[in-house]
């Protein structure tokens, strides 16, 4: 095996380079017994990374961070951000670096970024470690986005450390390598508009609109156009989290990308029973990022961007907040059309709108009352399409209305097949997670490669798999809560 970089191989230093008051040169700590759990071979061979290479010691000692190559700078971020509403001007990467770019194979950079490689001076009291279930379950969770169609950040891949970690108990150590378009964020546009360096803050939204959004540079007001693009793809992104009942958990500014991805699952999960109030996360006492609220939460977390923007939309404030409040009235619009057209999609239909959202306000109400498995009832409705009622039926317990429901629903002609290829059959339910993040943990990859199989085709219904469609027992659902892994 090679002991040198794959000769295609480069990491870049663009963001420390041109933005080095946001940065902090940083390294990983050594790390003792490095070996690979999970690698993500698709992926490393998008970006030029040979599997067999990062296999070998050099290559596992790179996804640790204790392998540099020449030219690079590992790099932790810094940015402010609010967090449960509360405002933290100095957040940062405390457990966390930016290697650096690679070019991926569509010719434009993502960032290569590590997870649980040691303190920085952001940590904040924290230990800067991760274990290993919790860099599982982002590489699960951020696979089966992707290949639900939702745009994400990437696993590359899950590497033991052989160190301890202490949370509640003594668990195993792991680092997690992740791919990103950027790691740039609301939060990291709150930080530079907090050191009143309007350069600063000018260059930054620069750098943003040349890696993101360059349609935005031949805008007449460049920067509130900048800030319209993020309005948009965070619409079209909620939206998307909404209609496969994907629950974010920790919805702060810092964990909102500008480039549109999904970022930061922490306390994140699947919803099983159909509720607007449905909250995993063991720190969301509230239920402020309960899986209804994710839309107003996501306008309210744009609004703080537009308040850090406001100096480059204009010299006069009052003007300048004027067109920050046009601009963000945008969002509404567009989650609505954007959520509107995927519920049309799960349903099959087209044509009469009217008629359609009338519909899906009963049937939202149905599942709530009757307390339906999200996933199942959609996936099952292409059976209904197509003659056969009963699978979607007896999710029900009032029956009388699931009836006069289908009646009018079937009269409007829903395609099946169109059905099909939107509601997937497979997501990574919670508790066929937990199943394999405790395996994994104790050793056995089994139940975790077997999950990862599943959720990387969840539209492809394949026999003998049933178990990975099925609802979690009532009980385990009643009880269950996810949790940060800090």
């Amino acid at each position: 095996m090679s002991t040198t970089s794959p000769p295609t191989f480069t990491l870049g230093a663009e963001f420390a380079r041109a933005l080095p008051e946001l940065t902090l040169p940083w390294q990983a700590e050594q790390v003792p017994e490095p070996r690979l759990l999970v690698l993500n071979e698709p992926l490393a061979a998008e970006l030029g990374l040979p599997a067999a290479w990062l296999r070998g010691s050099e290559g596992v000692r790179l996804l640790v961070g204790n392998h540099v190559p020449d030219g690079a700078t590992p790099v932790a971020q810094a940015y402010a951000g609010h967090q449960f509403g509360s405002y933290s001007p100095r957040l940062g990467d405390g457990r966390a670096l930016l290697l650096g770019e690679v070019v991926h194979a569509d010719g434009l950079p993502r960032d290569l970024h590590l997870k649980g490689s040691g303190r920085t001076p952001f940590a904040r009291g924290g230990d800067g470690l991760a274990a290993v279930g919790p860099m599982l379950r982002e590489y699960v969770v951020s696979e089966a986005m992707h290949a639900l169609g939702i745009p994400t950040t990437r696993s590359l891949a899950v590497v033991a450390t052989g160190r301890s970690v202490r949370r509640e108990t003594l668990l195993p150590g792991a680092v997690l390598a992740r791919v990103a378009s950027s790691h740039l964020r609301v939060g990291s546009f709150q930080y530079a508009r907090a050191t009143g360096d309007l350069e600063l803050l000018r260059r930054l939204a620069d750098h943003a609109i040349a890696r993101h959004h360059p349609g935005a540079a031949q805008a007449e007001h460049k920067y509130l156009a900048l800030f319209e693009a993020v309005v948009a793809v965070q619409a079209s992104l909620v939206a998307r989290w909404m209609l496969v009942g994907f629950i974010h958990g920790v919805m702060n500014t810092d964990n909102m990308t500008i480039s549109g991805e999904t970022i930061d699952y922490g306390p994140c999960a699947f919803m099983d029973e159909f509720d607007p109030a449905t909250v995993y996360s063991s720190i969301d006492h509230g239920g402020r990022y309960a899986y209804g609220n994710q839309p107003v939460v996501a306008e309210w977390n744009l609004a703080r961007l537009a308040e850090a923007l406001l100096p480059l939309f204009a010299d006069d404030q009052e003007q300048a907040i004027a067109l920050a409040v046009e601009a963000l009235g945008g969002f509404r619009e567009q989650y609505e059309n954007a959520w509107s057209a995927g519920m049309y999609a799960k349903l099959g239909l087209s044509g009469d709108a009217a008629a359609t959202l009338g519909l899906i306000e009963e049937l939202l109400t149905l599942l709530r009352e009757n307390h339906v498995d999200h996933t199942s009832f959609y996936r099952r409705l292409g059976a209904a399409a197509r003659g056969d009622a009963e699978p979607a039926r007896e999710l029900f317990l009032d029956l009388a209305a699931i009836d006069g429901w289908l009646a009018r629903w079937r009269a409007l002609g829903p395609d099946a097949d169109a059905m099909d290829r939107v509601n997937p059959v497979y997501v990574p339910r919670n508790h066929l997670v937990e199943e394999a993040l405790t395996a994994a943990t104790e050793g056995d990859q089994g139940p975790l490669d077997q999950l990862l199989d599943v959720v990387s085709a969840p539209f492809d219904e394949r026999p003998g798999r049933e178990r990975y469609a099925a609802p979690a027992p009532k009980d385990f659902a009643a009880a269950y809560q996810t949790f940060c892994g800090t």
